[in-house]
C-alpha cells in the first residue's frame, strides 16, 4: 500500500466515532422529529428517544476517548 493512501485511511477509533457521532445525530433528529408531533399519547416514545440518546452519548464518548488515546500514543 502507498504510503499516502494508508495515511487517508481512518484508523478504527476514528471509524468508531464517527460512526457513534451519526447514530447520536440520527438520534437527535428522531427526537426533534417527534417534538414537533405534539401527540399526547408520546410521552413514552419521548422517553424511549430519550434512553437511546443517553446511550448513544455515553457510547461517543467512549469512542472519543479511545481516539484520544490512540492518538497520544502514536
Amino acid at each position: 500500500m502507498k504510503p499516502e493512501l494508508s495515511a487517508r485511511l481512518s484508523s478504527r477509533s476514528e471509524k468508531e466515532t464517527e460512526t457513534e457521532a451519526a447514530r447520536l445525530a440520527e438520534l437527535v433528529d428522531a427526537a426533534l422529529s417527534q417534538v414537533a408531533i405534539r401527540s399526547s399519547s408520546d410521552s413514552d416514545s419521548l422517553q424511549s428517544i430519550a434512553d437511546r440518546i443517553e446511550r448513544a452519548a455515553r457510547d461517543l464518548s467512549v469512542a472519543l476517548r479511545e481516539l484520544a488515546q490512540e492518538r497520544r500514543t502514536e
